[in-house]
């Protein structure tokens, strides 16, 4: 929404307290719920999030949870049809009904649409066969810095290097692009003949729930109207930057101007 897309969530909660305030606060947030399912059977999913003294989540995963229990639907059918882009994970597949979801919604998206693989890896919810057959998924790959080499090993790619496993990654799954998030330290966007790092900015971290996520937005609202690269990398990481400076996963930033939001990033 910050950006001006109109993004929409897929997902499911329990019929409880919990369900009914996480979908009193996507509509604080304007944020449209009609996609969101109902499930009768299991509580809405949770996590503990400790930070450390350096802002750096730990996370503490709920398990058997309403999400787990992903319904293919018609509705869900027509949604992943209209799509520009679609956003996945790694966690939201760990049990076979929800990956088996997520599969027919990624192959129901139109072919024009940009699919993004948002690695996220957590404690021991993925598999080599749930990141083989999500990387042949994807056009767009986003990891850190550490998921890169455990994944390099996982799936045998050999390099000796970031840039090195990052190019043999984009090269074995036909990718368009793969990113290497670095936290305070940047990121390095790897696509076909380039190769594009930025150093981040320094800033004074409140905490870093959310900046992940504020990066792959800005990235796939970038990548789709076809921005150079460096401008992805310097927005991407300015739109992090400034999340990770506010408290909470989701701050507002109503009545304020994005861009001088994002030109006063690493000023100061």
């Amino acid at each position: 929404m910050l950006l001006g897309d109109h993004g929409l969530v897929a997902s499911r909660l329990g019929a409880d307290d919990l369900g009914r305030e996480a979908r009193r606060a996507l509509e604080a947030l304007d944020m449209c719920t009609e996609y969101v399912q109902d499930d009768p059977c299991h509580s809405t999913g949770t996590v503990d999030v400790f930070v450390d003294t350096a802002g750096q989540p730990e996370y503490k995963i709920a398990e058997a949870v309403a999400w787990d229990d992903l319904e293919w639907t018609q509705q869900w059918a027509g949604l992943a049809a209209q799509a520009d882009a679609v956003c996945f994970g790694s966690l939201a597949q760990r049990s076979p009904t929800a990956r088996a979801t997520i599969r027919q919604f990624l192959n129901a998206a139109s072919p024009k649409a940009l699919t993004i693989y948002d690695v996220n890896l957590r404690h021991t919810f993925f598999s080599r066969a749930v990141l083989h057959e999500s990387l042949e998924l994807a056009h767009v790959v986003k990891l850190n810095d550490q998921e890169l080499p455990r994944i390099a090993e996982l799936l045998s790619l050999g390099g000796s290097g970031e840039r090195d496993q990052a190019q043999r990654l984009l090269d074995r799954y036909g990718l368009r692009l793969v990113c290497v998030t670095r936290g305070e330290h940047g990121s390095l966007l790897v696509a076909d003949g380039q190769i594009v790092a930025h150093k981040g900015f320094r800033i004074r971290v409140a905490d870093t729930v959310g900046a992940g996520d504020a990066f792959t937005a800005c990235l796939t609202h970038d990548y789709i109207r076809g921005a150079p690269l460096e401008e992805i990398n310097d927005r991407s990481n300015r739109v992090a930057a400034w999340m990770a400076s506010q408290v909470g996963a989701t701050p507002s930033a109503r009545g304020r101007d994005l861009n001088e939001i994002l030109a006063g990033i690493g000023t100061s």
